[in-house]
């Protein structure tokens, strides 16, 4: 990291080197509010900014494309937590980037040379995007199959930012880090199951008011009775399709802003 102490921007430039690229646009960025901070190009540094950063300037001048573990490490991040990317650098770099790192998470790439002040304006449009209360709902999946997990990951991607998780552990792991509005949960898992996630996370106070959604394979009486005596807000059988799973989720994020307009 570089010498000065994280301070927890929303927006962080990652790159090899500190050059005077780099200190141009971080310059540029102060003179118009926007908070930033830098952070060398290692997955130590990317993983202490992580859970904070909404946009990463990722500069890959002067970079190898043996050098390419750390922008694995960040597009994995990036595609799992929905954090955006703006790419700049040599042509051939941007264009090696381009295709390592998913389209639905780059807002835009510069290739050098370029002018700063589009760029900060780019920067500027999505941060104020945030600020006006148009991000995305953010919703966990947890399901043993990492298949059917992948395919309600496809299916919702492009309107939530989507989390997965194949087990207990790793869905309270991944809560205690990020925040969600909803989670999508695995009646039937090995070693544990659907309900004792949910009774897992109701032991835990950070965590214990997140709505769940049970998504199962069963529909006879008492396996429905036994979910809801869990009280979820729904009960979605996993052959539901894409249409239907995006109706369900619209219509409780409807509701419960109805609910919190009239409290």
């Amino acid at each position: 990291m570089s010498d000065n102490a994280p301070n927890k921007s929303n927006i962080v430039i990652v790159g090899k080197v500190q050059g005077f690229l780099v200190k141009g646009i971080e310059s540029k960025l102060n003179e118009n509010s926007l908070r930033n901070q830098y952070v060398d190009l290692t997955i130590k540094n990317i993983a202490e900014v992580e859970e904070y950063a909404d946009l990463f300037i990722l500069n890959l001048s002067d970079m190898d494309e043996e050098e390419h573990e750390p922008v694995v490490y960040l597009k994995d991040i990036a595609d799992e937590k929905d954090k955006k990317i703006i790419i700049i650098g040599e042509p051939q770099n941007v264009e090696w980037g381009l295709k390592m790192i998913p389209a639905d998470n780059i807002i835009k790439s510069f290739e050098r040379p370029f002018d700063i002040e589009d760029l900060v304006k780019e920067v500027s449009r999505f941060m104020d995007s945030i600020a006006e209360g148009k991000r995305k709902k953010r919703i966990l999946i947890v399901d043993d199959d990492i298949t059917y997990m992948r395919t309600v990951y496809g299916w919702l991607k492009e309107y939530y930012q989507v989390g997965m998780a194949s087990s207990g552990v790793q869905a309270i792991s991944y809560l205690t880090k990020n925040k969600v509005d909803l989670i999508l949960l695995d009646y039937q898992m090995p070693v544990v199951n659907g309900p004792q996630i949910m009774s897992m996370l109701k032991s835990e106070t950070t965590i214990d008011d997140i709505p769940v959604m049970f998504l199962t394979g069963k529909d006879d009486r008492e396996s429905v009775m036994s979910v809801m005596d869990l009280k979820p807000v729904d009960y979605l059988l996993k052959t539901i399709d894409k249409a239907h799973l995006h109706e369900k989720i619209d219509d409780f994020f409807l509701k419960e802003k109805i609910e919190k307009m009239k409290k």
